[in-house]
């Protein structure tokens, strides 16, 4: 798994975390326990996650629940969050995010009298100053894709931020949610530069750092200042990393931490079964085998098509998940207003080396590489899609592993045939546009299909629930005819708690709320 130990481009950042996510699966939050009684003030949580970010610099860090987000809610708060069930927006230390004009420019508005932790007023200037920021190419964030969206802003007044668009995107406060437009830091203390600043981080978190020992842990105090007393309910909360899921869990199990950041659909059914309370947060999309469409030879749909129609997914899920992933051969859940029973792939073994033999017929014998990263579900995925094409004629696939330092360079070039990614969604915007338009810098196939833009489009600029829902199904008609990307199973972010730990909240990707934890002591 890659820790993001630099500024990712964003779609390596994505594919990050499809590789993180390649065990996890879901459709329903699974809670084992609920919360007993009232919250009560006071304790220190020990919490442990995937990776250690290289800087707690906004523009550093990750949203997605794999990564930093627990650490970035804490150092930062959120402007706001969303309801994982109907995909509704909360509003946190904002007080409102509204559009006129169906998009095309918003008003931010924020509480009063937010506060830095040294003081300093977080009012729109702060704002400004970080969006500004992280929309700039320079700053190399991994929120870029979200921020870049924006074309101008302008300080109304000091709570109130117009923010104008580049193109109208009524659904913009959901692609805020997912990224680190939702943590703002003090511009003061970014102006010193990232050693002061990694230093003495200043936010407007539940929590502000006391300490950090790099490869080692962050020791969080509780912020007197924070703007939602009495959170948050805990005095500390001491954070390790490891990409391990197996040790998080053993940390779990033996007593060595209360909460456990998990990725892996192995270990949630571990922890699940030895009666920790456990949540999963329901996302639509998840992680499967792109196809690069810009290069042969996959810039053959026969090519594309051919893989997809020879795997069996149910014995990959067996022999890489030992039958805990759930299939996503559906866009989205059940459970989301735009579900359509589509499926996006379907094994059909006579049409697989049908089409082999026409390729090989024509001097275009399918011949490809899988990129996969060296981890045991990465490889596993690899090593069963290589071993059941291994049964048809006309087809050789290769497999290369790439170490981390390969990982960006790989992703952000296309240098590839095959590689895992992910798409991971409570409502389409921005990840479906993001994924798979043909304008979009983070569409990792380069699929560029006249009638999925523009049902992209339409579902992106639309403002009815209805038009929505129509301009999505032809965009799951297109993804299942053209198969970019043959999915595999649903990714699933994960928090397991000790039996005394409560009140573990997710937003947008799995994001921890650390403010809404507290424990019976």
């Amino acid at each position: 798994m890659v820790p993001p130990t630099r500024r990712f481009p964003t779609a390596a950042l994505a594919a990050a975390v499809a590789l993180a996510t390649a065990a996890c699966s879901g459709s329903s939050a699974i809670t084992t326990r609920g919360p007993a009684g009232d919250p009560v003030l006071g304790g220190t949580a020990r919490v442990i996650m995937y990776s250690e970010p290289r800087s707690v610099d906004p523009a550093a860090m990750s949203n997605a629940w794999a990564f930093n987000a627990v650490l970035g809610n804490a150092l930062y708060g959120t402007l706001m969050a969303n309801d994982v069930q109907t995909g509704r927006i909360d509003y946190k230390m904002a007080e409102s995010f509204t559009s006129d004009d169906n998009g095309r420019t918003f008003a931010l508005t924020l509480r009063e009298n937010l506060a830095f932790t040294d003081g300093g007023p977080l009012d729109a200037q702060a704002v400004k100053f970080n969006w500004d920021r992280l929309r700039n190419p320079a700053t190399a964030s991994s929120s870029i894709r979200e921020a870049a969206l924006i074309a101008s802003t302008e300080v109304v007044d000091a709570r109130t931020l117009k923010v104008t668009l580049r193109m109208p995107v009524p659904n913009y406060a959901h692609a805020l949610v997912n990224g680190g437009m939702n943590w703002i830091a003090s511009p003061k203390a970014l102006a010193k530069g990232q050693r002061a600043f990694d230093a003495a981080p200043v936010g407007a978190g539940p929590f502000i750092l006391k300490s950090w020992s790099r490869n080692d842990k962050f020791e969080l105090v509780k912020n007197p200042r924070y703007w939602d007393p009495p959170k948050p309910y805990l005095d500390r909360i001491v954070l390790r990393a490891t990409p391990d899921s197996m040790q998080r869990l053993s940390s779990l199990t033996s007593g060595g931490v209360d909460v456990s950041i998990d990725t892996s659909w192995k270990t949630i059914d571990k922890a699940r079964k030895a009666g920790f309370p456990t949540q999963v947060m329901p996302l639509s999309g998840g992680q499967g085998v792109v196809m690069n469409t810009r290069r042969p030879p996959f810039d053959d749909l026969r090519a594309r098509q051919a893989v997809a129609a020879a795997l069996d997914l149910d014995a990959a899920n067996l022999s890489v998940y030992n039958g805990k992933g759930k299939r996503a051969d559906r866009l989205f859940e059940r459970s989301s207003p735009f579900y359509t029973d589509i499926r996006l792939a379907r094994q059909d073994r006579q049409l697989a080396q049908r089409l082999l033999d026409q390729l090989a017929g024509e001097g275009k014998r399918l011949s490809f590489t899988f990129s996969a990263q060296a981890t045991s579900e990465a490889k596993g995925l690899s090593e069963s899609l290589q071993t059941q094409l291994s049964a048809f004629r006309n087809v050789e696939v290769k497999i290369k592993t790439i170490d981390s330092a390969d990982t960006s360079r790989i992703y952000a070039a296309r240098d590839f045939d095959m590689v895992i990614s992910s798409t991971m969604m409570v409502d389409p915007e921005p990840q479906l546009w993001a994924n798979y338009h043909g304008r979009s810098t983070a569409n990792m196939s380069g699929l560029n299909d006249p009638r999925l833009n523009a049902a992209l489009d339409k579902g992106r600029l639309s403002t009815s629930l209805d038009e929505r829902k129509a301009a999505y199904t032809v965009a799951q008609e297109r993804l299942a005819a053209l198969v970019p990307q043959i999915p595999v199973t649903r990714t699933a972010p994960a928090v397991e708690t000790a039996g005394n730990v409560h009140g573990a909240r997710m937003y947008g990707l799995g994001s921890l709320m650390p403010e809404e934890l507290w424990m019976n002591r």
